[in-house]
């Protein structure tokens, strides 16, 4: 493969803080790199040192002659005036409409970003910071290139849109160099990926899922590189100590060996123990939308919807840009009211809304004053941390802590207002596009904690790590004015997506424990009396679904404890049989009742 790009030792400072130190590093034809590393540490100096953005202070940057290179990142700028046309299509050379449309490339950028529904003809200059993002972005795109660069090119994308560019990056055959924090988009384009730390780039193969592996394997070997250090010192104390002071009193040294990190998996959210403890904090009734209808903009959002939200249902809101999905929570978050219908909120409910906007911050108070305004310590789930605590789990350091809120870059209001929000230990929460402007490790803690939170959920995010791993349910608005459960999750959502809206799939109403979603009933079909009493046995199913699920349980644990008693063994594991066998059983009825009420 040929060399494209070339990093020699170089260096790269702001102020008195360095953020590259003599890296060396090269890009070849056909690579895809995937750039990681907290906030702030130089992953975006490092893409605009590389593109030839902002020169080196000390090193040398190589490219081959010829090179045909499109660079978008956060700093990018259209031109002041001009169109959508003029920043895609006319650097092109086409002079007439019919010569653009022929070009399968063409067309496809400008539909995958969504730029056609923009129109070409529409000037730049009032466009949302989204929508010219994407405009930047389809610029570079359409465009024969040997080297993209592009600097968190999923932000202010839906997962249709996350999805499309993956395919579109892949399917092409120039590298690509991206900074991004989106997980599933650096496991399905990357083929190798750059760790910035420290002013070093780490190198490791493969995407999102083999860096995890592979940083967790590096520092089990530091770490047992570092205990063989640490055992040879304790032998060198211990003969040390041999001599005639120590022997009526010889200290015992024992340091324990450090367990491997690669095997130390947590175990996974216990469903069962966060429900009952969700119930006990905010009984049957948590939010409830019933017969509710909303239009936004001269378009239906909701017609007639019902919507019963339970305790700890954990759900994940999807749908495309523009689909009302931050409305939908607005309108659970009693915030918006709907035009007919009505919101019901328990009583018990404590209700924490994390919006896109970050106007609720004292800009004149330090970190940790800003977080223990709220409070000095807080319960989640199992774990009682301080505000210093958080703060350090949602990347502010100790010394960080003392900065004033109003010198705090974007990011970093991010984190502290996710903070801010968990310290008022809400038992609900409402959380719209949570991942922006965070990194991978704190995305990670982020998980972490929300993993285990024994509350009710909804999230809207265009990050399918995140919803896959923190949420039960997926539901989606695609613009038939229903709210449509999806119990294949995204990977469905995009399946209905494709065909939408020419083979409209049917809503599955979920569990009442899950989001229960009921639509009013089509003309043609089940009289009203036999659509209650199926809604009537649905819930009667879902009740008797809770029980064989604890049971289920309670078997498994019993099994796992009855290890050295064969005889016993025997009994439960025939008990966990019919348990299991019922259990279908009841699960079939409840899909067969399902389809009839959708």
């Amino acid at each position: 493969m040929a060399n494209l790009v070339n990093l020699e030792s170089v260096s790269k400072s702001f102020g008195i803080r360095t953020l590259l130190d003599a890296v060396s590093l090269g890009v070849s034809s056909g690579d895809r790199i995937g750039v990681v590393g907290l906030n702030g540490h130089g992953k975006t100096t490092l893409l605009e040192v590389l593109a030839g953005v902002e020169p080196p202070d000390t090193g040398r940057v190589s490219r081959t002659r010829d090179l045909r290179t499109a660079v978008v990142t956060q700093r990018s700028e259209l031109p002041a005036g001009a169109t959508v046309r003029q920043c895609v299509i006319e650097p092109l050379g086409h002079s007439a409409d019919h010569e653009w449309a022929a070009d399968p490339r063409v067309r496809s950028v400008l539909d995958g970003l969504g730029i056609s529904a923009l129109g070409l003809d529409t000037p730049v200059g009032p466009l949302s910071g989204g929508e010219r993002r994407r405009v930047a972005l389809a610029a570079a795109l359409v465009r024969e290139l040997d080297l993209v660069v592009l600097d968190e090119p999923t932000n202010h994308l839906d997962v249709e849109g996350v999805r499309w560019l993956a395919e579109h990056l892949v399917a092409r055959k120039c590298a690509l160099v991206v900074v991004t924090h989106d997980r599933w988009f650096l496991d399905t384009v990357c083929t190798r990926t750059w760790e910035v730390v420290g002013g070093r780039v780490e190198q490791y193969e493969g995407g999102y899922a083999d860096w995890v592996f592979a940083r967790a394997e590096r520092t089990r070997l530091a770490e047992t590189a570092e205990e063989k250090r640490r055992n040879l010192a304790r032998k060198e104390l211990a003969w040390l100590r041999r001599g005639a002071p120590a022997r009526t009193s010889k200290p015992r040294f024992r340091i324990e060996a450090a367990e491997a990190l690669i095997s130390d998996v947590p175990p996974p959210r216990d469903s069962v123990e966060l429900l009952a403890f969700a119930k006990r904090r905010l009984g049957r009734t948590v939010l409830e939308l019933e017969d509710v209808s909303l239009r936004i903009e001269g378009r239906t959002l909701l017609d007639g919807v019902t919507w019963r939200i339970g305790p700890g249902d954990r759900i994940g809101l999807v749908g495309v840009n523009g689909s009302g999905k931050t409305t939908l929570l607005d309108l659970l978050a009693g915030v918006r009211e709907p035009d007919a219908g009505r919101r019901v909120q328990g009583q018990t409910v404590h209700l924490a809304h994390l919006t896109q906007e970050l106007h609720d911050l004292p800009g004149e108070l330090r970190v940790l004053a800003a977080i223990e305004e709220v409070a000095r310590r807080v319960q989640l789930g199992k774990h009682e941390l301080s505000a210093s605590q958080l703060a350090e789990r949602f990347g502010f350091p100790q010394g960080r802590q003392w900065t004033p809120v109003a010198d705090l870059s974007g990011g970093e209001r991010r984190r502290l207002q996710l903070a801010r929000l968990l310290m008022a230990e809400p038992n609900v929460l409402l959380l719209d596009e949570p991942t922006n402007d965070l990194d991978i490790d704190t995305l990670q803690q982020l998980e972490d904690l929300l993993d285990s939170w024994p509350g009710t959920l909804v999230v809207v995010s265009h990050d399918r790590y995140l919803v896959e791993r923190i949420c039960d349910r997926v539901v989606a608005l695609l613009g038939d004015g229903r709210i449509t459960h999806l119990p294949g999750g995204i990977e469905e959502y995009l399946r209905r997506r494709e065909g939408f809206p020419q083979a409209r799939a049917a809503s599955e109403p979920a569990t009442e424990a899950a989001a229960d979603v009921v639509e009013r009933p089509p003309s043609s079909g089940p009289s009203g009396a036999d659509l209650r009493a199926a809604q009537k046995e649905l819930a009667k199913l879902e009740r008797q679904l809770d029980k064989l699920g604890g049971r289920e349980q309670k078997l498994h644990d019993e099994l796992a404890a009855a290890a050295t008693e064969p005889d016993r063994l025997l009994a439960l594991d025939a008990e966990l049989r019919e348990v299991l066998a019922e259990k279908e059983r009841v699960e079939q009825r409840w899909m067969e009742l399902a389809e009839l009420v959708s």
